[in-house]
């Protein structure tokens, strides 16, 4: 029973990890880069806009980061789950 309940948690966390990481990735992207453009268009940037500089390459740069991010945080999980590469 207790492992059933470890794998439970197990995916439950990977899972937590992964909603979080897309609603940031969607928040940045569609968010910032479509819907909110036009309110951070005052805001210059290297040049440019702040809703421009999102939709071009600060979407890409944060999707970089939750890649980085997720495995980081996915490696500490299965060493706390016993599961990691040796």
């Amino acid at each position: 029973m207790s492992d059933n309940s470890s794998n439970n948690a197990y995916w439950s966390a990977n899972m937590r990890i992964i909603v979080v990481s897309l609603v940031i990735w969607a928040l940045v992207s569609f968010g910032f880069g479509i819907l909110l453009r036009p309110l951070l268009s005052g805001i210059p940037v290297g040049g440019t806009d702040l809703g421009f500089w999102f939709a071009q390459q600060g979407s890409i740069l944060v999707f970089l980061a939750i890649i980085f991010f997720y495995a980081w945080r996915m490696n500490r999980l299965d060493r706390e789950h016993g599961v990691d590469e040796e």
